[in-house]
């Protein structure tokens, strides 16, 4: 099983992390959307997008990185992760959904002006003081939700909600930006950072 595609990329953790937590084996190959060219004939016949992840295995190839974790968990049977039942699935699921549609949305001008100065929107300081207004909006229903949880997104038990939604929650406390005051997600980030999976894979300092 090989995982194509740059570290740095928040995407490419979230199936980094997904597969250590499930337990299994894969090889990381690092250099793809770094030195090595996603839109060329080569990478674009795994993936017509030019994106990175792409999983590579024995069965095919997957693209879009939380079809690809809830293939990891499906796998590998791990039902604690992402359950069986239809609702509690789901339940982990919309959570999922929420950080690819809403939050992502939300963090593209901040983000890419601020972090990775992107010419688009690195000089428009209305458009990123919307998206900072947006984004810590989104990251205060996640304190009040992990307020109620007192533990992790949906409850007691971690799940692969919980893979995209730190990413998400690390992406935004090292991104430049004035915060609210969020006791509960501090909380929660160092509950995921002791994670084994985390300190193999997730590097702490980038967001």
């Amino acid at each position: 099983m090989r995982i194509l595609g740059r570290s740095t990329s928040i995407n490419v953790r979230k199936v980094l992390w997904a597969a250590a937590e499930a337990g299994l084996s894969f090889e990381h190959e690092n250099d793809w959307a770094l030195t090595k060219d996603t839109q060329g004939p080569e990478f674009r016949a795994l993936n017509p997008n030019g994106l990175v992840p792409v999983l590579v295995c024995a069965e095919g190839v997957l693209w879009e990185s939380n079809t690809i974790c809830r293939y990891l968990i499906a796998k590998s049977d791990r039902h604690d992760l992402l359950p069986d039942s239809p609702f509690a699935r789901a339940a982990v699921e919309k959570w999922m959904d929420w950080q690819a549609a809403d939050l992502n949305c939300a963090w593209q001008a901040a983000f890419l002006g601020l972090v990775r100065k992107n010419p688009a929107f690195r000089h428009d300081q209305v458009a990123i003081a919307r998206s900072v207004e947006r984004w810590n909006d989104l990251m205060l229903i996640l304190e009040r939700h992990l307020a109620e949880t007192d533990g992790f997104v949906i409850g007691d038990t971690f799940t692969l909600a919980d893979v995209v939604v730190g990413l998400s929650l690390q992406r935004w406390l090292l991104t430049p930006i004035a915060r609210p005051s969020t006791p509960a997600l501090i909380a929660y980030r160092q509950r995921l950072q002791s994670r084994p999976a985390v300190q193999a894979w997730i590097a702490a300092d980038v967001p």
